[in-house]
């Protein structure tokens, strides 16, 4: 039997993201913060068709914090497509820009 995640508002909008990304096709894996973890880094990276996602998922009110925002920043600045999601929409409207 597999871990219980407790329904907290940012738990729902992880399974949210998850479910969509399986259901599209893509790649992806979790990242789990531990020692040694860059901090700020986003919760789950996701692969398809060369595009690499960096998702960072928040609940409905939830706030990058500023590790999260100089994270999201090298991100971007190296070129790479980072994401705040607070639902699979964040992901859709962000891939329909880059295409």
């Amino acid at each position: 039997m597999g871990i219980m995640m407790k329904p907290t508002p940012e738990n729902l909008v992880k399974k949210e993201v998850k479910d969509y990304l399986d259901a599209t096709g893509w790649f992806h894996f979790p990242i789990l913060q531990g020692l040694g973890a860059h901090k700020g880094i986003c919760d789950r990276i996701a692969v398809r068709d060369g595009v690499v996602l960096f998702i960072e998922i928040k609940a409905p009110s939830g706030q990058l914090t500023e590790k999260q925002k100089r994270f999201r920043d090298s991100i971007e600045l190296w070129g790479g497509i980072y994401i705040e999601a607070r639902g699979y929409e964040d992901i859709e409207k962000q891939m329909k820009v880059k295409t």
